[in-house]
């Protein structure tokens, strides 16, 4: 069992989170007052007791009535700086984080508005914590793909802020291969490639997502694990799998926290990584993560999973390897 201030000390990157899913309910509660909007409940006790859930598309449907309460820039940026505010006590130097633009856009609040709230407060998140990041605009993939097509196209006077696309939502039904077009085009654009992939879909949406989207790295990833094969071409190709322990448990992906595959992705030889997912819904940020899953780690695994974030981000090599040098300081100073 580690302690908690090895845990809280450890530098690291979260390659696995959704803003909109950061939401708290204080949080929700606050800004539906402050934008007027009429919401179900009358506490932010009834809030939290509404974020009880057994699967994805239970979540998702309180998920997406949640996030209706997010009208201005300011709450786009009030929500993305409470985040890092949280996380700076986690550990987490880098974050990439996903938005889902299509979420808002279907409601009327245009694209400007999201992606400027949010630059603002990943910017505010540099100046005043010292945290750097990337954004990741997700395609939600219950939606067809020319509906993925206008937000890309919606999206290009910000490309220069957006990292990469992604892939989110209902997982099954909704194949990589149904987005292969919209990926290609963001391919040609510049933008680095992630998709949500063996969570609840087979693993052949793993191989999809590999071979037709041309990902550079697979979000969650838990049912490759099936298949020996397409485990041995993930540690060839040493692809990251953002791996999120709370949201598995939570929607139910593994029954027993007790029995979470993580360290034996390790043992594999995967590029696994600790990430929170929906912190707010799933019951924790990065580091509950981490303690979520201490008791089937060692301090060395927890250090591979720490150094897996900083290999498996977007940052340049310059920085990576400035992350790895602090990351080793550290665990020299523990005597790790």
């Amino acid at each position: 069992m580690l302690d908690d201030t090895f845990i809280t000390g450890l530098p690291k990157a979260e390659l696995h989170l959704h803003i909109e899913g950061s939401l708290e309910p204080e949080q929700m509660f606050a800004f539906a007052r402050r934008n007027r909007v009429s919401i179900p409940f009358d506490s932010v006790e009834a809030i939290r007791s509404a974020y009880s859930f057994s699967n994805l598309q239970d979540f998702l449907d309180i998920y997406y009535a949640g996030a209706d309460v997010l009208r201005t820039e300011q709450d786009f940026h009030d929500l993305a700086l409470a985040y890092f505010r949280r996380v700076k006590a986690d550990g987490v130097v880098h974050a990439e984080i996903f938005f889902d633009p299509q979420t808002h856009t279907a409601r009327g609040i245009p694209f400007q508005v999201v992606a400027d709230g949010l630059a603002a407060g990943l910017a505010a998140a540099e100046a005043q914590l010292g945290i750097t990041s990337r954004l990741i605009l997700c395609f939600l993939r219950h939606l067809e793909e020319e509906d993925a097509f206008v937000t890309l196209a919606a999206a290009e006077p910000w490309l220069d802020q957006i990292a990469a696309v992604g892939l989110d939502s209902s997982e099954v039904g909704h194949p990589p291969s149904k987005f292969s077009r919209v990926f290609a085009a963001a391919a040609s654009s510049g933008l680095k490639r992630v998709a949500h992939a063996g969570e609840e879909g087979p693993p052949e949406y793993v191989r999809e997502a590999l071979d037709v989207l041309g990902v550079d790295r697979i979000d969650h990833g838990n049912r490759a694990l099936e298949d020996p094969s397409l485990v041995a071409r993930l540690v060839r190709e040493a692809k990251t799998l953002t791996v999120c322990p709370l949201s598995n448990h939570k929607l139910c992906v593994v029954d027993d926290l007790a029995a979470h595959p993580i360290a034996a992705m390790l043992k594999l030889g995967l590029r696994a990584t600790v990430n929170s997912d929906d912190p707010a819904y799933f019951g924790g940020y990065v580091a509950d993560n981490f303690r979520a899953v201490a008791p089937l780690l060692t301090r060395a695994d927890m250090v591979q999973l720490a150094r897996n974030s900083f290999l498996g981000s977007f940052l340049s090599d310059v920085a990576v390897n400035a992350h790895l040098a602090t990351l080793d300081a550290y665990v020299a100073e523990q005597g790790a």
